[in-house]
C-alpha cells in the first residue's frame, strides 16, 4: 500500500555550523566554529529527495565529509598560526566542497572560519607577553626621554661655559677703566649728584661715591 508523504525542501541558501575542538600541529586543543553556506540549486528538489535524502540531504551526504575536509586543512598548522591562515583554510575547505558537490543538486556560495578560542592558559600566557611588550615600550620611551633631558642639560652647561669664557676674555682692564670713565662722565652730567673721584688701583680706576 502507497502513501503520500509531503517533504518540504528549503532551496534558499542556508548556513551549516559544525563546533570543532581539533588538536593542531603542535598538539594545542583549539575550538572554533566552521560555517558553510550552501544551497539547493534550481530545479533539483526530485533529486534531493529521491537520492540524498530529502530535508536530511546535509546530515547524511555532506556533513561528515565537511568535518574531514575543516579537520584535514587545521591539523596542518601551529596552534600560532590558525589565525593568520583562516582565510587560507576557508579557501582551501570552500574549494573541496565545490568539487565534491559539483555534480549534486547542492551549490556551496561561502565557507567561513569561526572565532578561534585558545585554552585559558594561551590566552593568559598572550596577555602577559603583551603586558610584557607594553612595559618594554613605556621604559624605551622613558629612557629616550631621560637621554633628551640630559642632552639639554648638557647644552645648556655648554652655554654657560662659553658665555663664561667671553665675559672673562672681555673684561680686560683697559675695558674696565674705559666703562669706569663713562660712569664718571654720566655723574657728573648729573644736577643732582656732587662727585668725588678717588683714584685707586695700578689701572687707574677711581673709587666713586656720590653726595648730596
Amino acid at each position: 500500500m502507497w502513501r503520500n508523504r509531503v517533504i518540504n525542501i528549503d532551496t534558499r541558501p542556508n548556513t551549516y555550523t559544525e563546533l570543532f575542538d581539533i588538536l593542531a600541529k603542535d598538539d594545542l586543543k583549539i575550538s572554533f566554529n566552521f560555517h558553510a553556506v550552501i544551497a539547493i540549486k534550481p530545479n533539483t528538489v526530485k533529486a534531493v529527495v529521491e537520492n540524498y535524502g530529502g530535508d536530511h540531504w546535509y546530515k547524511r551526504y555532506v556533513k561528515e565529509t565537511f568535518r574531514t575536509y575543516v579537520r584535514d586543512a587545521v591539523q596542518r598548522y601551529d596552534s600560532r598560526a590558525l589565525k593568520t591562515h583562516r582565510e587560507d583554510i576557508a579557501t582551501e575547505v570552500t574549494q573541496k566542497l565545490q568539487l565534491l558537490l559539483d555534480q549534486t543538486p547542492f551549490d556551496v556560495t561561502q565557507v567561513v572560519v569561526g572565532n578561534i578560542h585558545y585554552p585559558a592558559i594561551v590566552a593568559t600566557a598572550v596577555e602577559k607577553k603583551l603586558a610584557a611588550q607594553q612595559l618594554l615600550a613605556e621604559k624605551e620611551t622613558q629612557k629616550e626621554i631621560a637621554r633628551k633631558d640630559a642632552e639639554i642639560r648638557v647644552e645648556e652647561a655648554k652655554g654657560i661655559a662659553q658665555a663664561q669664557q667671553i665675559i672673562n676674555t672681555t673684561l680686560t682692564p683697559n675695558y674696565l677703566q674705559h666703562e669706569a670713565i663713562n660712569a664718571q662722565l654720566k655723574m657728573a652730567e648729573s644736577p643732582n649728584h656732587t662727585t668725588v673721584y678717588i683714584p685707586v688701583g695700578n689701572n687707574g680706576i677711581p673709587m666713586v661715591k656720590g653726595t648730596r
